[in-house]
C-alpha cells in the first residue's frame, strides 16, 4: 500500500517516512490526499535529476493523466497547489523565462532597507496585540500574520485591498474542498481589482514594476503572477517563521545564546531548511514520456513530487557547524524552476524573528519542544501551534528605535 503523506502519524513523524520510502528505492509511491497518488522522489541526486533535465520533465499539470481522466476527486485537497494556471510555476521553456523574468528583475527593485522597516512596520502591530497579555501562541498570533501583511504592503495595496488578500489567504491555508475554491477565488478576484487599480494608477511597488515590465503581461496574466507570489510568500515563509522560532527557544544549543543576548536567528534559520524544510514535499513534474530514474520506471502523466525534506535529511550526518551557511539543500528547489524570491524571504523571516525577539524578551515555551504540533498535510511542514508566556509588554513601551 502506497505511503500516506497526509494525516496526523504522517504530521507527527514524516521522518519514518521518509527513511522507510528511501530503502525502496529513489522513488516510492504515496498517496497526497485520499484517491490522490503520485511518485515521491525521495534521494538527493533523483531529485536534482528530475529539476535540473527539462527535456524529460515538464512542469505543466494538464499532463496530469488521474485528473484528465476524472480519477482525482474533484475536492481532492491536493488541488488547491497542483491544479494548473498559467503561471510561472506551470509553464516550460520560453514562456516559463519570460514570466520568470518579470517576477525576478521586478523583485530585484525592492529596497534591502525599505524592506527591513516593512518587516518590522508589519510585526509591531502583532507583538501590540498580545504583548500586554503575557502569552501567546507564535503561529497564529505572529508567524501566520507578518508574511501576508508585508506582501500587502508590497504590492501596494491600499488598506481595503489588503486587508482583503490577508484574508483569502488565511482561508486557504487551513481550507479544503469547495472552502478552498471559495478562498482561491476571492483571492484570484481581489488581485485582480489590485492590478486594474495598478493599471490606471502605478505606483512604486511590486504590482507596478511587474505590469511596466517588458514582458508585457496581461491582467489574467498579473494576477495568476500574484497568485504564485502569494502562495510562495505566505505559508512557506510563516513556516519558515515558526520553525525558526520553535528552533530558537526550544533548542538548548540556541536558546542558551538567547539568554546570553547573541541571537544566531541566520543560523537557526539555515538549520530549518536543512532539517525541517517548509515546503517539504513540492516542485512537482511530469515525465513527458515514459522514462526511469536512477534505475526505476517512472510512467508519463503522473505526479513526481520532489521530497526536499527526505532529500535534505540524506545529510543528517552533517553537524550544525556544517549546516550553518550551506546551501547545498533543496529547501528553495533547483534549476529554472527554483525559487526566485530566496532573499527577500529570507529578508522577512529573520527580520521578523528579531523583531519578535526583540520586542518580547524572555519569551518561554510551555511545551516541550517534542511535543509541539504540526499541521497534517502532504506539502507544507508547518508548527501547528507555538504557545509561549513572558512577562507582559506595555504598548507604551513596546517599540525601539529600528532605524
Amino acid at each position: 500500500m502506497a505511503a500516506r503523506l497526509y494525516g496526523p502519524d504522517f504530521a507527527a513523524r514524516p521522518e519514518a517516512t521518509y527513511q522507510a520510502l528511501r530503502a525502496l528505492g529513489p522513488v516510492a509511491w504515496v498517496e497526497l490526499a485520499p484517491a490522490t497518488p503520485a511518485l515521491l522522489v525521495v534521494d538527493y541526486s533523483a531529485c536534482l535529476e528530475v529539476l535540473r533535465d527539462t527535456g524529460r520533465f515538464s512542469k505543466d499539470s494538464r499532463r496530469w493523466q488521474a485528473l484528465n481522466q476524472g480519477h482525482v476527486p474533484h475536492d481532492s485537497p491536493a488541488l488547491a497547489l497542483m491544479a494548473w494556471r498559467p503561471s510561472a510555476l506551470f509553464t516550460d521553456g520560453p514562456e516559463h523565462a519570460r514570466l520568470y523574468t518579470a517576477i525576478t528583475d521586478s523583485l530585484n527593485q525592492l529596497d534591502p532597507h525599505e524592506l527591513h522597516d516593512t518587516v518590522i512596520a508589519c510585526c509591531e502591530p502583532q507583538v501590540e496585540e498580545f504583548g500586554p497579555r503575557g502569552r501567546a501562541d507564535l503561529v497564529t498570533d505572529f508567524a501566520l500574520q507578518v508574511p501576508g501583511r508585508v506582501l500587502a504592503r508590497l504590492f501596494g495595496c491600499p488598506n481595503d485591498v489588503g486587508t482583503r488578500m490577508v484574508r483569502g489567504v488565511n482561508g486557504l491555508i487551513d481550507a479544503t474542498g469547495a472552502e478552498a475554491q471559495a478562498a482561491s477565488q476571492d483571492l484570484s478576484a481581489c488581485l485582480s481589482d489590485l492590478v486594474a487599480l495598478k493599471r490606471d494608477r502605478p505606483g512604486d511597488d511590486l504590482t507596478s514594476w511587474m505590469l511596466q515590465h517588458p514582458a508585457a503581461l496581461s491582467d489574467q496574466e498579473m494576477v495568476d503572477q500574484l497568485v504564485l507570489l502569494v502562495g510562495a510568500g505566505t505559508v512557506p515563509t510563516a513556516s519558515w517563521i515558526a520553525s525558526g522560532l520553535k528552533l530558537l527557544l526550544g533548542d538548548p544549543r540556541f536558546a542558551g545564546s538567547l539568554k546570553r543576548g547573541t541571537v544566531p536567528v541566520q543560523v537557526a534559520l539555515d538549520e530549518v531548511l536543512w532539517r525541517n524544510a517548509p515546503m517539504a514535499n513540492f516542485s512537482i513534474h511530469y515525465a513527458v514520456e515514459p522514462t526511469t530514474i536512477a534505475g526505476t520506471s517512472v510512467p508519463a502523466g503522473v505526479p513526481l513530487v520532489i521530497s526536499h525534506a527526505s532529500a535534505n535529511l540524506q545529510t543528517h550526518h552533517l553537524h550544525s557547524d556544517a549546516i550553518a551557511h550551506n546551501r547545498a539543500h533543496l529547501a528553495w528547489s533547483a534549476g529554472p524552476h527554483a525559487c526566485p524570491a530566496q532573499d527577500p524571504a529570507t529578508a522577512i523571516a529573520k527580520t521578523a524573528i528579531e523583531t519578535v525577539l526583540d520586542r518580547v524578551p524572555g519569551m518561554r515555551l510551555t511545551m516541550r519542544d517534542e511535543d509541539v504540533p504540526y499541521r497534517p498535510g502532504p506539502f507544507h511542514r508547518t508548527p501547528a501551534s507555538l504557545p509561549v508566556k513572558f512577562d507582559p509588554v506595555q504598548p507604551s513601551a513596546r517599540f525601539g528605535d529600528h532605524r
